[in-house]
This record gives C-alpha cells, structure tokens and sequence, in this order.
C-alpha cells in the first residue's frame, strides 16, 4: 500500500480525544482521502451484565439522565470532529449521506453506534487503510489498552495511536522499529504511505543481530523511492527494549515511529512484557502499530 484513501477517527470523548481527531483530519487533507469520525456510544444495559451494583439503583430517571449524558458526549466530540474539519478545509457530509467510492479530494461523514467500545472499533476499523486512536492521560504506565490491543488484534488493520496534544509535523521523520520479524516488515509496508514522503527514514534496530535484515529492508525501501539509513542502538541490559527504540527515535529528531505490536499474543505480553506494552505505555510520540 503506497497511499491511504481511507481513516477512521475514533472520538470516544477522552482526554485524546482531540489528538485523535486533529491527525486523523490532517492525514484525510494530506492523502485526499476519505475520513469517518466515529464515535462508540455507551449501552446502559449492556453495562448491567458487567456491574450488578447498577441494577440495584435502576429507576427511570437515572436511564433518561444516562441517555441524556450519552448524548450530549457523543455531540461535544462530534463538535470537535467539525471543528477540525473546518481547520483543514474540510465539510462534513450530510447525516445520512456517505462518501461516494473513488471520489476525488478529501470527504468526511460522521458514524456513531451503541455497545462496548473496542468491540465496535475493531469491528469497524477492518474497513479503512488506517485507524487513529487516541492515546489518553490515564493510559499513561498502564499494563494494557483494551481500545488499543482489540483493534491491532482483531482488525487486521494498521493503527496509529496519537498522543493528546498533536504534534507540529508528523511522518516528516519516520523511524521504523526493526527486529527482523514478519511483524517488523507489516510496520515497515503499512507505514509506506508516510514513508514515500517522509523527509528521513531510520530503520531502527537494538544490538548486532539485525544488521543484515536491516540493510535488506533498506533495499526494499529503494526499489519505492524511499532513502533509508541504518540506525544501530547498542543494547542495554537496564532499559527495556521499548524503551530503548523510543529514546533511538527521540534521539534521532523522529516525529513518528512505525513498528510491529505484539509479536505474541497480548496475554503473554501482558503477563511477561514486550516492547508493544512498553512503547503503548510510555510514548508521547505519534506510533503506527501493526499486528
């Protein structure tokens, strides 16, 4: 894939909600493609079944409260989704109306739907080039992100998690995590379309074992116009390997950093770490992860 005709924006309304929203529609301008701001809405009585506590406190006016709270969330960020289409030049379609396939020039719709939010988002993120998920505060030194590893997980699709506040430029300088693996070279082709016009690549590996890979991947990226240099990081025995490939990009002046998430399922991450758990946790740099 050389460029991005397709990009969800996942609004749920928290903290990186307006991150999410402001690289989403910057991607839509950049790559004249097609944006759909979506928003997951909260079922009360899908709720009931996980909090019994709920239940017990059940009566009319607490339904009509929720569901007016519902509401107003899902029309302060679709506010938000406007307003950042107007700031790139944008219109939101017509509600109802949807973006015709092959279209020319950049178009938006907005979609919300009612259930368990990552469910959703997986669900409808196996339908666009990239998905833009926002990286809230509280998932700051967090274990995990359900949003995060059902959608890599379960949509097949490339992921891009922003940080709260959107950065002047992103993808003008892309480092690319290498390792070597099959998950390394998804990173590598699902970031093509940022890379082909990307300033400066870096193919970003830890120690001495990937150098040959590394100068394949290099090769790879010049048959696609793409000029890649190697960037080898010493291993560190007291920094964790995500970590490391974080402060290597950082270093390098990168403004997005490409790399394969979950080389094994989240629950062994999970239970003995990785460098997806660890970057999710700790970047506030812009990362395109595929699974």
């Amino acid at each position: 894939m050389t460029t991005i005709k397709t990009i969800l924006a996942t609004a749920s309304g928290g903290s990186a909600t307006g991150g999410a929203i402001e690289l989403a529609c910057r991607f839509a301008r950049r790559f004249e493609a097609h944006v759909e701001g979506f928003h997951a809405k909260p079922d009360l009585f899908q709720l009931l079944q996980y909090d019994a506590g709920i239940g017990s406190s059940l009566s009319e006016t607490y339904i009509e409260k929720f569901t007016a709270d519902a509401n107003a969330a899902a029309e302060t960020v679709q506010a938000q989704f406007v307003a950042a289409l107007g700031r790139h030049g944008m219109d939101l379609a017509p509600r109802g109306a949807d973006a015709l396939p092959g279209a020319i020039g950049a178009s938006a719709v907005w979609r919300e739907e009612t259930g368990y939010g990552p469910a959703l988002v997986a669900r409808r993120s196996r339908f666009f080039d990239l998905v833009v998920l926002g990286r809230s505060e509280r998932a700051i030194d967090q274990m995990h992100s359900d949003a995060v590893e059902e959608t890599l997980v379960l949509s097949g699709r490339p992921v891009l998690l922003a940080p709260a506040n959107a950065p002047e430029s992103v993808g003008e300088h892309v480092a690319v995590g290498w390792n070597g693996s099959v998950e390394a070279v998804r990173a590598m082709t699902a970031a093509l379309p940022f890379l082909v016009t990307a300033r400066e690549t870096l193919i970003v590996s830890i120690g001495d074992r990937h150098h040959d890979s590394a100068r394949s991947a290099i090769d790879y990226l010049a048959w696609h116009d793409v000029k890649a240099k190697h960037v080898k990081v010493p291993t560190r025995t007291d920094l964790a390997v995500g970590h490391q490939l974080l402060r290597a990009a950082s270093e390098e002046g990168a403004d997005l950093l490409a790399m394969g998430g979950y080389g094994h399922m989240p629950w062994r991450e999970f239970l003995f770490g990785g460098a997806t758990r660890d970057v999710i946790a700790s970047s506030l740099l812009p990362v395109l992860l595929t699974h």
